[in-house]
C-alpha cells in the first residue's frame, strides 16, 4: 500500500517539459520543410526562381546561391532585392555586404494581391465550415463548437502560412511589414589623407561580425547574408580582389553555412563582363558554391514576346528580356537529397521582369518561323498605301 498525498501535483515536471518542447517545436515564420527530405527550406522571395532549385521548392537552410550575369544589366540586384524584401517581412536577420544603408529604401513593398491574399485563402475554409463545422467536431467525439471560433482560428492559421510574398517593385517595403533587422558592412571606407588604422580586410570583418551573430542569436532567428556584385571596382579595393583573399571568404562562408545549416543561408552575385566564367578565379568561386546561376540579358531588338497559344494581359509584361542557365543546383551530394532533373526537363530557360509580378523564369520559345516576317511587311505595307 502506497502512501502519497492526494493534493501533490504529480505531472508538474511533465507538463513542464511538454510546454519547453511546444516552444521548441513551433514553426518558424519564413521557414518549412522540403517536400523531398524534410529538409528546412526558406523563399528566395522569387516564387519561380524557388521552384528551380533540386525539387526543395525553397532555398535549403546552410545553403549558397551564386548568381553570375552578364553586361551591364541589374537583373541579378532584383533578385537580392526581393530575397531580402522576403527576410525583412519573415523577421529574419539580414547582413549586406558591399552597400550603405541607403539600399534599405530600394527594397520593394507588398504587391496589394498579397495583402488581399489571407482573405482569399479564407474562403475554401468558410465554405467547409459552412457545409462539415458540426461533423467536423463530431468526429473527434466533441460537442459541437462555435462557428465563428472555428472560422477565427481558421483564419488565424492561414495568415501565418504564407512561405513567399508578392511585391510590387513601384512601391517601397513600409516599415510596418518589416519584422526583421538589417545590418550593412561597407566593404570600403570613406577616402582620408590619412592611412587607415585597422588594414585588415573586409572579408574577415565581415565574417567575424556574422559569426559573433550568430553565437549570439536564439536557435529560431534565420540569418540571411547577401553580397552584391562581389569584386566589383565600385565596391571593393584592388586587393580585395586577389584570388587568396575572395576564396579563403567564400571557404570561411561555406564553413559558416554548414556550421548552421538550420539558421543560415546566402545569395552571392558577380559582374561576369568582369571577371568572365573562361578564368579560374571564378571557376573557383564556382566550386564554393551550392548552387550556380547564369543571367545572360538580351538585347531590345532581340526579346521575343511569348507564344500565341499564352494567355496574358499584357504581352509587354510578358516579353522574354533573357535567357537563364543553369550550372548547378544546392544538393548535397556527400547527404543525398535533391535533384536536377527538374529543370533539365524544362530545356532552355528564359526570364521576364515585370512590375507586379518580379522577375519571372520561364521556359525559353522561339517564335514562329513566319511571324517575324509578316511583321516586318506590314509596316512597308502601310507605308504603300498612304503613297497611293
Amino acid at each position: 500500500m502506497s502512501f502519497r498525498k492526494r493534493n501533490a501535483v504529480i505531472s508538474s515536471s511533465s507538463s513542464s517539459q511538454s510546454a519547453s518542447s511546444r516552444t521548441e517545436n513551433a514553426p518558424i515564420p519564413g521557414i518549412r520543410p522540403s517536400p523531398l527530405d524534410g529538409r528546412p527550406t526558406t523563399s528566395t522571395g522569387t516564387s519561380s526562381l524557388d521552384t528551380l532549385l533540386a525539387g526543395h521548392a525553397g532555398l535549403p537552410l546552410g545553403t549558397s546561391l551564386f548568381i553570375e550575369e552578364h553586361g551591364t544589366t541589374d537583373f541579378a540586384g532584383v533578385l537580392l532585392r526581393y530575397y531580402a524584401a522576403e527576410g525583412m517581412v519573415q523577421g529574419h536577420q539580414i547582413h549586406v555586404l558591399g552597400l550603405h544603408e541607403s539600399w534599405r529604401h530600394e527594397l520593394p513593398g507588398l504587391s496589394t494581391d498579397d495583402k488581399k491574399s489571407p482573405s482569399k485563402s479564407e474562403t475554401p475554409s468558410d465554405d467547409k465550415m459552412k457545409i462539415a463545422w458540426r461533423y467536423e467536431s463530431l468526429a473527434s467525439g466533441g460537442a459541437p463548437r462555435d462557428r465563428n471560433a472555428l472560422q477565427r482560428q481558421s483564419s488565424s492559421s492561414t495568415g501565418a502560412t504564407i512561405f513567399c510574398h508578392s511585391f510590387d517593385l513601384t512601391k517601397r517595403l513600409n516599415p510596418t511589414d518589416a519584422k526583421g533587422q538589417i545590418g550593412f558592412h561597407p566593404s570600403m571606407s570613406l577616402p582620408t589623407l590619412s592611412r587607415p588604422k585597422d588594414p585588415s580586410s573586409p572579408f574577415k570583418i565581415f565574417i567575424k561580425d556574422v559569426t559573433q551573430k550568430l553565437e549570439n542569436s536564439p536557435p529560431t532567428w534565420v540569418h540571411r547574408i547577401i553580397v552584391p556584385s562581389l569584386l566589383s571596382p565600385t565596391g571593393y579595393s584592388g586587393s580585395s580582389a586577389r584570388p587568396e583573399e575572395v576564396l579563403q571568404f567564400l571557404h570561411a562562408l561555406r564553413a559558416l553555412l554548414r556550421q548552421y545549416p538550420t539558421k543560415l543561408t546566402a545569395i552571392i552575385t558577380l559582374p561576369l563582363s568582369l571577371f568572365p566564367r573562361s578564368t579560374g578565379l571564378t571557376r573557383w568561386m564556382e566550386l564554393l558554391c551550392d548552387g550556380v546561376f547564369e543571367l545572360i540579358p538580351l538585347q531590345s531588338s532581340a526579346v521575343h514576346a511569348p507564344p500565341p497559344s499564352s494567355k496574358s494581359g499584357s504581352k509587354s509584361e510578358e516579353q522574354t528580356q533573357g535567357l537563364l542557365k543553369v550550372h548547378s543546383l544546392p544538393i548535397f551530394h556527400e547527404k543525398g537529397g535533391g535533384s536536377s532533373e527538374g529543370y533539365a526537363a524544362h530545356g532552355d530557360l528564359s526570364f521576364s521582369l515585370s512590375r507586379s509580378k518580379g522577375l519571372v523564369i520561364k521556359p525559353f520559345y522561339l517564335p514562329p518561323v513566319g511571324e517575324d516576317e509578316e511583321e516586318k511587311k506590314k509596316p512597308d505595307s502601310g507605308k504603300g498605301s498612304m503613297e497611293f
